[in-house]
């Protein structure tokens, strides 16, 4: 989880909190949090990473649109981030 980049982490949060989301709603659901507009040439490349590396699944909705799921590996992965995230993060505050 730690070798992807914060971008490729956020993509994996908007993809788990979505039932199988085109590209467009993972783009949409990210220039909602980040209050910019995110690129095509920005977007997919990561995307295609994710599934690369295994923690995510494309699949077809039809000729022109793939939807994407978080795979096992990907939400195991996000889950130890998180507690990593929370764990480092309490030990700051204390």
């Amino acid at each position: 989880m730690f070798e992807l980049s914060g971008f490729q982490r956020d993509l994996l949060v908007v993809i788990a909190g979505a039932d199988q989301p085109s590209g467009q709603d993972v783009k949409d659901g990210l220039e909602e949090v980040y209050g910019d507009e995110i690129n095509h040439g920005r977007l997919y490349p990561n995307l295609d990473t994710l599934v690369q590396k295994g923690y995510i699944e494309k699949g077809t909705i039809d000729r022109r649109t793939n939807f994407y799921a978080i795979s096992e590996q990907g939400q195991e992965s996000l889950r130890k981030w998180t507690e990593w995230q929370r764990e480092t993060a309490t030990q700051i505050v204390h």
